[in-house]
C-alpha cells in the first residue's frame, strides 16, 4: 500500500466538554462534536466516526442522527461509526438509518460493528448477556445479507422472520463500507474473514504490536477462503498538542480520573503516572507533539500492516481549545508527516 493511501480519522464518544472551567451541557455538546467534523474536514482528515453509548456524560446514543447532522454541514469527510452495538440493534432499523445516512450524505456512510465492552445497553432495551455471542451472530447474518441482497427471505431467533422484504431506501449496491471491531478475540477477527469485511482494532492499551498475530491470522484466513485482501485499521486514543510537554500534562489531568473510575467498576490496573508513561512511550497511547504522535502511527502501521488509523480525541471534561487543538494539528501537521514517513519505509502487506 502506498503512503498517499494511508487513511487518518478522528472518533468522538459524545464526551461532554469543557469550555474555560464550564462543563457544557449536553445540547452543547452534541453541537461542539458537529462543528468539530466540521473543523475535521477543513484540516484534510478522511473519516469522522461516532461511537454507542449509554453512559452520563457520553451524547452519542443515537449516532444516525448525530452522523446526518453532520453530513448536512460537510461535502467530502466520510462519515461513519468507532462502533456500533449491533446485539442490542434491530438490523431491519439500522439498515434504513444508514441507508438514509448514506443518501443525505452522497455516499459517505460507513460503518464498524461490534459486540459491546460497555454492556448497558443490553438491559436498556432488554437483552439477556447470556445471549451476547448469538445475538452478534445472528445479527450480523441479517445485516449483511439485507445489505447484499436486494430481496431478503430470513428466520432467527432473536426478531421475527423476514419474507420477501425489501427495503427502501436503497443502500448503494453492495452495502455501505462495513467493518468488524475486534478488541482482541481471534474468534472475531475469524469472522471478520469469513463475512469478508474489513477489520477494525481497538487497541486501548498495552503494546499495539501484540495485535500482529491478529492481523496474520486474518490476512491467512482471507486467503484461505478465497476472499481478496480487505483493510485493517487500529482505533486508539490521544491527543495532539504542540509540545510533548503540554500533551502529556493534559491527557494525563482528563484521562486519569476517567481510567480510574472504569478500574473501579472493571477491575482492572489503576492508571500509575509510572504506568501512563509507559503507554505514552510504547503503548497504546498517542500524546503528543506532532512528530512525537506521527511516528508512532508510522510504527503502527508498518508493524500492524494498518491502511488506516483512528484517534479517539475526546475523553470526559477535555477543554475544547484541547479537543480542537488536536483536529487541528492532526490533520494539518501529523497526517502529511506520516505520510512522509510511510514513503521513506513503506508498509508491506
Amino acid at each position: 500500500m502506498t503512503a498517499q493511501g494511508f487513511e487518518l480519522g478522528l472518533n468522538s464518544f459524545g464526551e461532554v466538554a469543557t469550555d474555560d472551567g464550564r462543563t457544557l451541557s449536553d445540547a452543547e455538546t452534541v453541537q461542539l462534536i458537529v462543528e468539530e467534523a466540521k473543523l475535521a474536514e477543513a484540516v484534510g482528515l478522511d473519516v469522522f466516526s461516532i461511537g454507542e453509548h449509554y453512559r452520563p456524560g457520553h451524547n452519542d446514543s443515537a449516532t444516525p442522527v448525530l452522523l446526518a447532522a453532520i453530513a448536512t454541514a460537510t461535502e467530502r469527510i466520510r462519515l461513519g461509526t468507532s462502533v456500533t452495538v449491533l446485539s442490542t440493534n434491530d438490523p431491519v432499523r439500522l439498515y434504513h438509518e444508514f441507508s438514509t445516512l448514506d443518501a443525505v450524505s452522497n455516499g459517505r456512510a460507513q460503518i464498524v460493528l461490534g459486540r459491546a465492552s460497555a454492556t448497558e445497553s443490553f438491559s436498556l432495551f432488554g437483552y439477556d448477556l447470556a445471549d451476547y455471542e448469538d445475538l452478534f451472530e445472528e445479527k450480523l447474518d441479517l445485516f449483511m445479507r439485507l445489505q447484499r441482497e436486494e430481496t431478503v427471505t430470513w428466520s432467527g431467533k432473536f426478531r421475527p422472520a423476514l419474507a420477501e422484504q425489501q427495503l427502501h431506501p436503497r443502500m448503494r449496491p453492495g452495502g455501505i463500507p462495513t467493518w468488524i471491531g475486534v478488541g482482541g478475540s481471534p474468534n472475531s477477527v475469524l469472522r471478520a474473514a469469513r463475512y469478508n469485511l474489513p477489520l477494525m482494532m481497538a487497541i486501548i492499551g498495552g503494546r499495539p504490536q501484540r495485535f500482529a498475530g491478529h492481523v496474520e491470522l486474518y490476512h491467512r484466513a482471507l486467503e484461505e477462503l478465497g476472499h481478496a485482501p480487505q483493510p485493517v485499521a487500529q482505533h486508539s486514543l490521544g491527543l495532539v498538542a504542540d509540545t510533548d510537554e503540554e500533551a502529556l500534562e493534559t491527557w494525563w489531568t482528563y484521562w486519569q480520573p476517567v481510567v480510574t473510575q472504569l478500574a473501579a467498576e472493571r477491575g482492572f490496573y489503576k492508571p500509575t503516572r509510572e504506568r501512563y508513561l509507559r503507554e505514552v512511550e510504547d503503548g497504546a497511547l498517542f500524546v503528543g507533539s506532532p512528530d512525537t504522535v506521527a511516528r508512532k502511527i508510522a510504527t503502527m502501521a508498518r508493524d500492524l500492516r494498518l491502511n488506516r488509523f483512528d484517534l479517539k480525541y475526546d475523553v470526559m471534561n477535555l477543554p475544547r481549545e484541547a479537543r480542537a487543538r488536536t483536529i487541528e494539528l492532526l490533520g494539518r501537521e501529523v497526517a502529511p508527516r506520516v505520510k512522509e514517513l510511510l514513503t521513506k519505509e513503506p508498509i508491506h502487506v
